[in-house]
């Protein structure tokens, strides 16, 4: 029989770093100090009543582990202790994480109004999956409260946004969007990938969901996948738990538990990157084959008052144009810079202890049209570095081999 360890760490009681390390910790009656990582596919019962009962929910205690395991259940628990939610529901990455909240909440006739700077996927699963459903979206400006009560129907019933948003880091004012989505009967849900609740809790802030690809920072080396909803005891229980117990999209026990002890160092590995961004990006500033650097703590970031008022750090992202006569000749130059990289890593993941960078146009959001990126803002010379643990004196030196040697 598992039972509760930490039962009694009230969330409001202590610290995030704290809740990091220990929050939701179970012990079995082996009394293992480590969280333990159980590798099985069901649960046994006692006699058939017990049986019965949990299979009908009518007594808490874990059945099978598409819907119920103890090490994804510790994650659960340690997320919601962090934002400050009342109940998570685990799934098997960011984007099920986004599927189970629309499947679980909408339905056809529904209406979403989305920022229109959100991951290129999101914007493929919200119009070309389902679109085709029947669940149409409106995208709208992140930055102005007025642009999303201009785009309320009577039939909207979920804003979704990014804060900051991937890749330019445009921050949105979160209590000014919630206010607007409680006028107009919605649930608001923020991705709060980029910041993790260390340094924004969007809950606090008047947000209904928050959404996590823990596959990002919350793991933070780059090693499993995961994701994961928070919010309300009602909404999730009462909604998202009864899509994902039948649909499927499940977390395995070896990634929740993975993903733990990333969280153990969140905290300290938050600063170190909001740290260490900002450097690099103060420096790029001043790089004269650079033309815009998007980071939120710097003074120059149009959302800069924002941010510092709803986030305590800036984040790991980093976003720059190179300059270049043409947007091939930006191409040209953003790609010579990612190729003399010889630190950093050129993938798409972020969130990672080792520096990774990408060219969003052709990757992260390739698939966007030439019209969509263009209102997004993703310029054929923009750069997205996600700054990892490295030195910054060598992620710099990494930098301007390649920002050198462009051709303006």
């Amino acid at each position: 029989m598992t039972t509760p360890q930490n039962s009694d760490l009230n969330p409001d009681q202590f610290g995030l770093d704290t809740l990091g390390v220990r929050a939701g910790t179970l012990r079995s009656e082996f009394m293992e100090h480590s969280e333990a990582l159980y590798l099985t596919s069901s649960f046994c019962f006692d006699n058939s009543a017990e049986a019965a009962h949990r299979f009908a929910n009518a007594e808490e205690g874990f059945v099978y582990s598409r819907f119920t395991n103890p090490t994804v259940a510790m994650f659960q628990s340690r997320l919601a202790a962090l934002e400050g939610g009342e109940a998570c529901m685990a799934v098997a990455s960011g984007m099920s994480a986004i599927m189970s909240l629309v499947m679980a909440t909408l339905q056809a006739g529904d209406h979403i109004v989305s920022s229109q700077s959100i991951f290129g996927s999101t914007i493929q699963m919200f119009s070309g999956i389902f679109g085709r459903f029947g669940i149409e979206t409106t995208y709208v400006d992140p930055t102005k409260p007025e642009a999303w009560r201009a785009a309320v129907k009577p039939n909207t019933k979920l804003f979704f946004l990014e804060t900051p948003s991937n890749p330019l880091t445009e921050v949105s004012d979160i209590r000014a969007i919630s206010a607007v989505a409680k006028e107009a009967g919605a649930l608001l849900a923020v991705d709060n990938c980029f910041c993790t609740p260390i340094l924004q809790r969007p809950l606090e802030h008047g947000a209904d969901i928050v959404i996590h690809s823990a596959t990002k920072h919350l793991d933070g080396q780059g090693r499993v996948l995961g994701g994961a909803i928070v919010g309300s005891r009602e909404l999730i229980m009462g909604k998202v738990f009864p899509f994902v117990r039948q649909a499927g999209p499940t977390l395995s026990a070896f990634n929740a538990w993975v993903i733990l002890k990333g969280m153990e160092t969140l905290a300290i590995r938050m600063e170190r990157h909001s740290a260490s961004a900002l450097t690099l990006a103060t420096w790029l500033e001043s790089h004269p084959n650079v033309e815009r650097v998007y980071h939120p703590a710097l003074p120059s970031h149009p959302q800069h008052a924002i941010a510092m008022r709803q986030q305590s750090g800036g984040g790991a992202i980093v976003s720059f144009v190179v300059r270049g006569a043409s947007p091939e000749a930006q191409r040209a130059n953003a790609w010579r810079v990612i190729d003399s990289t010889k630190v950093c890593s050129i993938t798409g993941n972020l969130g990672d202890t080792r520096t990774t960078i990408t060219h969003p146009s052709t990757t992260t959001h390739g698939r966007m049209t030439a019209e969509a990126k263009a209102v997004a803002g993703i310029s054929e010379g923009l750069i997205r570095l996600a700054v990892g643990l490295e030195s910054v004196a060598d992620l710099q030196a990494d930098l301007a081999r390649g920002l050198d040697s462009c051709e303006i």
